[in-house]
C-alpha cells in the first residue's frame, strides 16, 4: 500500500483517474485501430519472437495501469512541493504517440512510419521517465517495464516491416 501513497497520502479519486485514464483511452484506441485489421495482420509474416495474439491486451493493461501509477505519483509529488515542472507533458505526448501508433501500425498499414514513430515513442518514454525520476524514484523506476516492452515491440515492428515489404 505504500506504493500509492505520497508521503504518507493516498488520493483515492486521482489515483483512480490517473490509472483508468490511460487504460479506458488504449482500450478505445485499440479497438478502433484494429476493427477488422486483425485479418491482414495474421497474413503477415511474423517473426519467431512474436508473442501470440492474447499477450498482447494483457500486457497493454498491465503497462497503462503501471505508467498511471507513475504518472500519479510523480503528480502528487509536484503537487505536494508546488512546482512547475515538465512532468505531464511529456507524459501526455508519449501517451497520444502510443495511441498514434496502433493506427499507423494496424489500421492504416504504414508499418515503415510507425516504426519511426515508436522511435520517437521511445525516446518520449524515456524522457517522461527521466522527468518522473527527478520528482519520484519510483515513478521513474514504474516506468522501466514500459520502455522495455516498448524497446522489445520496436524490434517486433521492425521484424514484421521487414519481412513484409
Amino acid at each position: 500500500m505504500e506504493l500509492l501513497k505520497i508521503n504518507g497520502e493516498l488520493d483515492k479519486k486521482k489515483l483512480a483517474i490517473s490509472i483508468l485514464v490511460p487504460i479506458i483511452a488504449g482500450s478505445v484506441t485499440g479497438w478502433l485501430a484494429n476493427r477488422n485489421a486483425q485479418k491482414k495482420y495474421k497474413k503477415l509474416k511474423q517473426p519467431s519472437f512474436a508473442p501470440p495474439a492474447p499477450v498482447f491486451p494483457i500486457v497493454w493493461t498491465s503497462l497503462y495501469a503501471i505508467m498511471g501509477l507513475a504518472k500519479y505519483r510523480a503528480v502528487q509529488k509536484v503537487e505536494q512541493e508546488d512546482s512547475d515542472s515538465p512532468t505531464i507533458p511529456f507524459y501526455d505526448l508519449q501517451l497520444g504517440l502510443n495511441f498514434l501508433w496502433s493506427f499507423l501500425f494496424f489500421r492504416w498499414g504504414l508499418r515503415g512510419t510507425a516504426l519511426i514513430e515508436m522511435t520517437i515513442l521511445l525516446g518520449a518514454i524515456a524522457m517522461t521517465a527521466y522527468e518522473f525520476q527527478k520528482k519520484d524514484t519510483t515513478a521513474g523506476a514504474l516506468m522501466i517495464p514500459y520502455i522495455s516492452w516498448v524497446t522489445f515491440a520496436l524490434g517486433l515492428n521492425y521484424s514484421v516491416w521487414k519481412l513484409n515489404k
